[in-house]
């Protein structure tokens, strides 16, 4: 343990020094000079302060103001050494943050006895400060511990989803993949981020409701069937609704708000612009832009280049104008995603493909024509 003395007097600040060390475990520090004893202080922790009151420098409440602004020493004893008498100026040292007082002349057998006990304290108070660490890392990985296997249960959930849909399952991988990227771009809350990254794979998890007839129909559906269709949307929202956690909170409105539109022209409710969560518009974007790039039984995939070109030309239609930014600025990344997409029926090549200009917006290819089902 190690102690720091201060005091103008060479004579006192020896005999202090002498009596201290002859206290098992304690290593003794001794400065005339106040001002340097505070330099020292702050390049190293210190277990115990005595500093003399009368000193040509600075005041022992000027010390203990100095020390006290310093966050290491919020919890160091400091006993201020003084033959003033006077309340008024304990009181201050009380307020400066002195946590003892010793009387000159120092009594040796006192000044043993106290620094003895405050040492214990301190001992018992580091001893709790290592626990508390302990007991923090043991949370903090029981946490990261908890988090994988969240996101694991997530991603098999949503994988099984996505096979009873006709597909292997990669969709809701790029699906959460861009939505991240849309979400770090405009700047949300990284918690925030996470959530929709994780509860994004979920946001057809109502689509586990729909038959079978209906869901892997090939070609279009009829009105009565689209209608059916649409109640993935509420059914999504039944399994997700009520849950305490925020993970499940933001499943909840991606999956109650990833048809509606900025225009209003949506489903289920007809919600427009930023009346539709933001965790909705994003993974709406995303989920849009891959499923037209994915072929499904009931149509052809599209290239990359015809759904960007789609998704300017919603721009302020079916999505929020801000995430279609956010998206065009993220291209370079989400190009790379979409390269590796191995259910494409020829191999993809558009990582050095830039974002189209606005002059360079076109209709997709005639052979791309419908955009199939929602």
């Amino acid at each position: 343990m190690k102690v720091v003395l201060i005091d103008d007097s060479r004579s006192v600040l020896l005999a202090l020094r002498h009596e201290l060390e002859q206290l098992d475990g304690i290593h003794v520090h001794a400065f005339e000079d106040p001002e340097q004893a505070i330099a020292e202080c702050a390049q190293q922790n210190f277990d115990l302060v005595l500093v003399d009151y009368n000193m040509p420098k600075l005041t022992g409440i000027d010390v203990i103001r100095a020390l006290r602004a310093m966050p290491a020493y919020d919890l160091v004893s400091i006993v201020m050494i003084t033959s003033e008498t006077e309340r008024l100026l304990k009181v201050s040292a009380i307020e400066a943050g002195a946590t003892d007082f010793l009387h000159k002349p120092v009594d040796m057998v006192e000044l043993k006895a106290r620094v003895k006990n405050l040492m214990n304290l301190r001992r018992a108070h580091l001893e709790l400060a290592s626990r508390a660490e302990g007991l923090v890392a043991v949370v903090h990985a029981k946490s990261i511990e908890l988090a994988a296997s969240e996101e694991e249960i997530i991603w098999r959930l949503a994988r099984a989803i996505e096979y009873r849909d006709g597909a292997t399952g990669d969709h809701v991988s790029r699906v959460a993949q861009i939505a991240l990227l849309i979400a770090q771009d405009l700047n949300l809350d990284p918690d925030l981020c996470r959530r929709i990254y994780l509860a994004a794979p979920l946001h057809d998890i109502g689509k586990i409701g729909i038959p079978d007839d209906i869901l892997a129909k090939p070609g279009h559906l009829t009105p009565a069937e689209r209608a059916i269709m649409r109640q993935h949307v509420d059914i999504g929202v039944k399994i997700l609704e009520n849950g305490t956690s925020d993970l499940l909170l933001v499943a909840e409105r991606i999956a109650g708000g990833h048809h509606e539109r900025w225009d209003g022209q949506g489903y289920p409710k007809g919600l427009c612009g930023e009346d539709i969560p933001i965790e909705a518009r994003i993974v709406a974007l995303a989920d849009v832009f891959d499923a037209l790039c994915s072929p499904r039984s009931y149509k052809a995939a599209w290239t990359p280049h015809d759904a960007l070109v789609h998704i300017f030309r919603e721009k302020g239609h079916h999505f929020d104008p801000a995430c279609v930014d956010a998206f065009e600025r993220q291209w370079t990344k989400i190009s790379a995603i979409m390269a590796t997409h191995e259910d494409l029926s020829v191999k993809l090549r558009i990582a050095a493909t830039p974002p189209l200009s606005k002059d360079q917006h076109s209709e997709p290819h005639p052979q791309y024509a419908g955009r199939g089902r929602s």
